[in-house]
């Protein structure tokens, strides 16, 4: 079975006074909550199990440098694809605008991973499974879905499978 891996950046620091929001980079404990990803997704027996997978990632500054330490590099993706139009500083970006970015990669062989934003994922995974998270969906949250069905991730039957939360 297919997934779709939906991930919210790790805590990133607050804008200073005249930077750009796209800019904001990670805070100390978003590093740290990156390698805790890291571990469970290199681990075969953990996350590593949903790979490998083709990834989108917004292209906010924070949400590639999630991308970078969580994911780069790790039997886990098998190619990234960097996205302004899923960044949410400039419009607000839909559920359906992120489900149809990822239709858009799915070569309908490989599971799925998005690196993006709040309120983006909270409501994709809504739309999707009809969950919602009671604490909101936290800085680094991951959620698994697994796609049933053999069409694009647009075309499928969801199901929440697994949800974790670093420290």
């Amino acid at each position: 079975m297919r997934s779709l891996i939906l991930v919210r950046h790790a805590k990133a620091v607050p804008a200073g006074v005249g930077a750009s929001d796209v800019e904001r980079a990670l805070h100390a404990r978003g590093v740290a909550q990156c390698a805790q990803l890291r571990r469970r997704v290199s681990d075969p027996d953990d996350l590593g199990r949903y790979g490998p997978t083709l990834a989108l990632v917004s292209a906010a500054a924070r949400t590639r440098e999630t991308f970078e330490l969580a994911f780069a590099g790790t039997s886990f993706v098998d190619d990234v694809t960097y996205s302004p139009a899923i960044y949410n500083g400039q419009r607000d970006v839909s559920a359906d605008d992120l489900l149809a970015a990822l239709a858009a990669i799915d070569t309908l062989e490989r599971s799925l991973l998005v690196v993006a934003h709040n309120p983006s994922v909270a409501e994709l995974l809504w739309a999707l499974t009809g969950e919602v998270l009671r604490d909101g969906y936290p800085t680094a949250g991951l959620c698994v879905i697994g796609l049933h069905g053999a069409g694009r991730v647009d075309e499928c039957a969801y199901e929440l499978v697994e949800r974790v939360v670093p420290d």
